[in-house]
């Protein structure tokens, strides 16, 4: 069928003006925009469209490093934005901003919508929330993580602890027990101290971590745990969350286009899947508030992560839209990030037996006995924590920039003055990368949070893994606690060999804010002890 020459008049002019604006953006960004002056690749300079791209396929946080690397401390990656590897950048734009000789304190860098709002209409949380309301929620939350909160959720967190290794301990027996293909049905005696793959068959450390520390959560923010160490599965109400982070990448995206905001939002949310998922989560998240919600009313107020939230509630002066939104938060940053340092940590280790072999000597000479590692012992590991510092340097469990936007009035950033409105970032992974900030930055090396002199010259202000200022990581003490539990638990009991088909785990990962893990398959020995 013919195409009529009106339609065909009006294509030509629409692309013709289409080109035009284009054109015209790309000359502005390039030769008008107040960031003009700073160094970067011309293609991202010009337009989002490279950006947009290689955060499409996981690849944007490993080209800030070469970036930097290129550039200097401060690039160009967009149009409008800018990314930090400078350490000072930290407290200028995350930190509290005072003002100079008793003036009122400047406003502070705001969250970017862009970022962290892809799903448009959302009731604001813990995390995209800001000014009075976030220092509300804030202060809610605070009274669940508390040092004497954390002391009198010790048993729920060891009851876990205990499940996880005894989970385990049956896993590992069953496979085991599986023989060699001769018929037999027992573990075989084999004179070596390591396990291998002529014994048994390897556990995927990935899963189980987020088995325990899903199910420590799950009972810390509703009362009750998941049942993943029970069933050897994740819930439903988890897998959602796994799911729906590659679709909220998607939608980051799109939120740079108007078009594509408009057509990727009705295209997604038109899907069945996604509604079908969508509305889920949402009555899981339900259910298991109103179960949290009667045993408060029965059993009293309790010592976990929502009983503050639910005190607000009760006052009248927090939806239980914002609650359904600040339970999921809690659940996500509480548990995945833990279970994502400790995978990190068990590969590197493995990867590295010298070290493998002086921390499980710490372990194993500071106790003599499994019930004297608890949450206040595990603190003279000093080797485990340098350890986990090393870990989250080398595989941070957020290794994205968490986008900011510059106040009215701009700001000074690393010696900069940058206008306002300017998106910036300080991305994880790349400055944890950088040789500027620290010596031998892919090499995993414990000693250097241990005093090491080989690593004076290391910029430790640049590791900020829980981050600084009013929005630091409220659950920084749970993790570190139950990071160390768990470890010094796990290599108490067992030892662990990195099966071939992991040797290369932490290499072939891509980025869609959280690291996209494949499993982590590790070999499992129990400790035999008289």
């Amino acid at each position: 069928m013919a195409i009529p020459k009106d339609f065909g008049q009006a294509l030509c002019l629409f692309m013709g003006f289409a080109t035009i604006c284009i054109a015209s953006n790309v000359i502005y960004n390039l030769f008008f925009h107040p960031l003009r002056r700073f160094p970067g690749p011309l293609a991202m300079r010009a337009t989002r469209v490279t950006y947009c791209y290689r955060t499409f396929i996981g690849k944007a946080p490993f080209d800030r490093l070469e970036l930097h690397r290129r550039y200097g401390d401060v690039v160009r990656v967009a149009p409008d934005e800018l990314s930090f590897a400078n350490p000072s950048a930290w407290k200028e734009v995350m930190g509290h901003r005072v003002g100079v000789s008793g003036a009122k304190a400047p406003p502070p860098f705001e969250k970017s919508d862009m970022f962290y709002k892809p799903f448009a209409g959302l009731p604001r949380d813990i995390i995209t929330a800001s000014g009075p309301e976030h220092a509300m929620l804030r202060r809610q939350l605070s009274h669940g993580f508390s040092d004497r909160s954390l002391r009198e959720q010790e048993p729920l967190i060891m009851k876990y602890v205990d499940l996880f290794i005894q989970r385990i301990r049956e896993a590992t027996k069953f496979r085991q027990c599986r023989g060699h293909g001769d018929g037999d049905e027992t573990m075989a005696e084999e004179k070596d101290t390591q396990p291998g793959p002529n014994h048994e068959q390897p556990v995927n450390m990935v899963l189980w971590y987020n088995y325990c520390t899903f199910d420590i959560i799950g009972d810390l923010a509703f009362g009750e745990s998941f049942g993943c160490l029970e069933d050897e599965k994740l819930h439903p109400w988890v897998k959602t969350i796994f799911e729906t982070v590659r679709i909220g990448v998607l939608l980051q995206i799109a939120n740079h286009f108007w078009v594509s905001r408009v057509l990727i939002m009705e295209v997604v949310m038109s899907m069945r899947v996604v509604r079908r998922r969508v509305l889920q989560h949402f009555e899981m998240t339900m259910q298991k508030l109103a179960r949290r919600i009667e045993l408060g009313e029965r059993e009293g107020p309790r010592p976990d992560l929502m009983e503050g939230l639910l005190r607000k509630r009760k006052e009248g002066n927090l939806s239980l839209e914002k609650l359904n939104g600040n339970a999921s938060i809690v659940i996500i940053a509480g548990s995945e990030t833990t279970a994502t340092v400790l995978s990190g940590a068990t590969y590197l280790l493995l990867k590295n037996p010298e070290k493998m072999r002086k921390l499980v000597r710490e372990v194993r000479t500071t106790f003599s006995r499994e019930e004297e590692i608890d949450l206040t012992s595990v603190n003279a590991l000093a080797y485990m924590l340098a350890c986990l510092d090393e870990a989250m340097r080398m595989y941070p469990a957020v290794p994205t920039g968490l986008p900011r936007v510059v106040p009215e009035g701009g700001a000074t950033v690393a010696g900069e003055f940058i206008p306002e409105k300017t998106t910036v970032t300080i991305h994880h992974w790349a400055m944890y990368h950088n040789e500027k900030n620290f010596k031998n930055p892919f090499e995993f090396h414990p000693e250097r949070f241990l005093g090491d002199p080989e690593y004076a010259s290391d910029r430790r202000e640049a590791l900020q893994p829980f981050h600084v200022g009013p929005r630091n990581c409220l659950g920084k003490n749970l993790a570190y606690g139950e990071m160390r539990v768990i470890l010094a638990r796990l290599l108490w009991n067992f030892d662990l060999a990195l099966a071939k088909d992991s040797e290369e785990w932490m290499e072939t990962q891509k980025i869609y804010t959280l690291w996209e893990k494949r499993p982590l398959n590790v070999y499992l020995r129990p400790v035999a002890r008289g």
